[in-house]
């Protein structure tokens, strides 16, 4: 088996790992500019989940040549056998990257223009010196180009970037919606926070008030075009039938048979001997799905094969291509069977389906006091260490950091934002991390303050420490760790300021969820029934009481944390299982009402998928939120499809317009008719923003129901 010096550690640490072919060789990308790819280049990304398991990723530029195409098919073929042949492989295209590569840069990617052939060499973190200008593109899967430093590369429809190192400035055409310009601050803030270390500058600019400094950098300003109709036409249906093909060497020479015209499929036409082709090439997708007991030479020529078969049937080079061992299928490739029944399949409330077995590697269970020494188990649960480092916290007052009192460690109001040291040895060597905290409801001079003592607390430490940035309920494992066993608690609003510190309400409830590396945290949400989880615990503090809330598929070690929060609150409390409430335990929460009651929360073999309903293109047209999505993808000015599986929900933005209104209806049940798996006449429940069912809030954690009551654009302008 050949191995590159580089593999030695791939995959050892969940996320993401990326290189670029340099000499035909490998050459690491570094972390701060993940999301950055020239157009003349290939790269190689592996993807590792805690489970682990394995996605690997060829990623070609539209300029980059047949050799670099090839070096990074070979070193994606070598990491997949050093990997033990468990990996998925996908095969990228610019402008028609896969939303699992999507996923992975929330932020957005950007492209720029030059390789490495050229002389081009990464863009060098907190270069001050630079000069380009970026087009953004797309509402939830966003593409930063860079185009020509010109006011002919303008258009009013668009958001634009202006990239002069110190100073950045978002530029927004007349005709670009307020959530494209929302999108656009996620790209100006990952430049400012990883390219430049939170060391430049952002200014938000509106055509026809651009400053001297825009002036003086692309010259007067001359006309202005109209805004642009997207080139690229996104069909309306991601899942059009497919067809399914065998792939065989028996003769010598790789020959494709045809198993079946049409879907859906059964499981038991794919033998586990053979390798397999399933063909959904009208939509620019073909799946490569390898049999545990085919021969090594099929399978090493899967993707071979995958780009073959391409060609012969005439298909677009931007098709893409997923290479899929048996195991690790992807929900998308599972929807074109009728029957289709993952090995150990678990039902179970509390039981997380994992995908361990496939990279041969058992699942560890969590146990921190065994971080330091098993590196399977610290990868798998994504934790530098145990958590049990210095912690030093402070809160973010008048530019300033004014210690958190130890006692209050734990403790987070989303008025307020704060700075968290943590600071732990490993190899014998001290390490750093500085998370910044926001808030969701602290003030515009709090969110621009907590730049400054970061920066500061960075500059005094050598510019050494890992910086975090964590907006309120976007916690990472690590961070929640830090409190020892204690759930962290987050106080729905006002601050923890001696001098101000606001007034908590009669009535209190508080949400605990476990994640899977066993840290708890614990989320005011408003009092009311539509809140409870079936999966989870709650606490609920009255003038009068205090009572535990146990879901049905709620853990023990959520009950463990419930009592911290217990002991916060005061008092003694009772327990209550779901099912067996008091009347005064529904009147306190305002009556009883539907809640999240579905188990598969805990269990999710199907995940649930979020889509986008838009004709800013001249048409309507549907585009699937890539990654793992939150309330804030909720475009209001769109019609958006939650698909849960067991049903859709439409979900009707305040801003959407009459044809986005009307024609989602439609493109719902099409979505749901023409699934090849068989969901005709899935239930479709129209719902209206701002009056969402507990049954579409319970997909998404710790919902914010009073979130549009001030403007998301506002919002995104104090992190400015």
């Amino acid at each position: 088996m050949v191995s590159h010096r580089e593999f030695a550690t791939a995959g050892k640490q969940p996320g993401l790992q990326l290189w670029r072919i340099e000499n035909l060789d490998l050459k690491p990308v570094p972390k701060a500019l993940h999301g950055n790819f020239y157009t003349g280049d290939a790269y190689l990304l592996l993807y590792t989940t805690k489970a682990p398991s394995y996605n690997i990723h060829m990623w070609l530029g539209d300029e980059c040549s047949n050799d670099e195409s090839g070096a990074a098919a070979i070193f994606a073929t070598q990491l997949d056998d050093f990997l033990g042949g468990s990996p998925v492989q996908y095969r990228e295209v610019q402008n028609c990257e896969s939303k699992t590569f999507l996923g992975y840069f929330k932020s957005g990617i950007k492209y720029q223009r030059g390789g490495v052939a050229s002389g081009f060499q990464h863009v060098v973190i907190n270069d001050m010196n630079v000069k380009r200008l970026l087009h953004i593109k797309g509402r939830w899967a966003i593409r930063a180009t860079e185009v020509e430093m010109s006011w002919s590369s303008f258009n009013k429809g668009d958001c634009f970037i202006i990239d002069l190192g110190k100073d950045v400035y978002q530029w927004c055409g007349s005709e670009c919606s307020r959530y494209e310009r929302l999108k656009a601050s996620e790209v100006s803030i990952d430049i400012r926070d990883n390219e430049r270390n939170g060391r430049a500058k952002l200014h938000m600019v509106e055509e026809g008030e651009e400053p001297a400094e825009v002036i003086e950098a692309l010259g007067p300003v001359t006309a202005i075009a109209p805004s642009t109709v997207d080139d690229q036409k996104v069909d309306t249906s991601n899942r059009k039938k497919g067809a399914l093909y065998m792939i065989s060497d028996a003769s010598g020479s790789m020959k494709i048979s045809v198993v079946a015209p049409c879907s859906p499929f059964k499981q038991a036409m794919l033998s586990p001997e053979e390798c397999y082709i399933l063909d959904n090439g009208v939509d620019r997708n073909i799946f490569v799905w390898k049999g545990p007991k085919a021969n090594t030479t099929e399978r090493k020529a899967a993707m071979s094969a995958g780009q073959q078969f391409i060609k012969e049937k005439g298909y677009s080079n931007k098709t893409q291509i997923q290479v899929l061992p048996a195991g690790a299928e992807t929900t998308l490739f599972k929807q074109y069977f009728a029957d289709w029944r993952d090995k150990d399949e678990t039902t179970g409330p509390s039981k997380a389906y994992t995908i361990g077995s496939i990279a041969k590697i058992p699942q560890v269970p969590f146990d921190a006091s065994t971080l330091h020494s098993n590196k399977a188990m610290a990868a798998q649960h994504g934790m530098v260490d145990d958590g049990k480092g210095k912690v030093q916290i402070w809160r973010i007052e008048n530019r300033d950091k004014v210690p958190v009192e130890p006692s209050n460690y734990g403790h987070f109001y989303g008025g307020d934002c704060y700075l968290i040291l943590y600071s732990y040895r490993t190899g014998g060597r001290e390490q750093h991390i500085i998370y910044t905290w926001q808030g969701l409801k602290c003030t515009l001079d709090e969110l621009t303050a907590s730049a400054f003592p970061t920066v500061k607390l960075d500059d005094s430490m050598g510019g050494a420490p890992v910086q975090v940035r964590v907006t309120q309920g976007q916690e990472p494992p690590h961070l929640m760790s830090l409190f020892q066993g204690k759930p962290m608690i987050i106080h729905s609003g006002g601050t923890s300021r001696n001098s101000g510190q606001s007034k908590s309400a009669a009535t209190r409830l508080f949400h605990i969820r476990q994640s899977s590396s066993r840290t708890t945290r614990a989320v005011e949400v408003e009092a009311s029934a539509s809140n409870l989880n079936t999966n989870d615990v709650f606490v609920l503090k009255t003038p009068s009481s205090l009572t535990v809330w146990r879901g049905v598929g709620a853990s023990d070690e959520e009950m463990a944390a419930a009592k911290h929060v217990v002991d916060f609150l005061g008092g003694g409390a009772s327990n209550v299982s779901e099912g067996k409430e008091p009347a005064d335990f529904w009147s306190a929460l305002g009556g009883k009402k539907e809640y999240q009651t579905s188990k598969s929360l805990q269990n999710m073999l199907k995940p649930p998928r979020l889509f986008g309903c838009s004709n800013k293109t001249g048409r309507l047209i549907v585009e699937e939120v890539p990654g793992d999505f939150t309330q804030s993808d909720l475009a209001t000015d769109d019609v958006m499809i939650l698909d849960t599986w067991e049903q859709l929900f439409l979900w009707v933005g305040n801003e959407a317009n009459a044809e986005e209104r009307q024609g989602a209806p439609k493109i719902a049940k099409d979505y749901a008719d023409s699934d090849p798996s068989g969901r005709k006449g899935l239930p479709i429940t129209t719902i209206k923003q701002g009056a969402e069912p507990p049954t579409f809030i319970g997909w998404f954690q710790a919902w914010d129901a009073k979130m549009w009551e001030t403007d998301a654009l506002d919002k995104m302008k104090k992190r400015f």
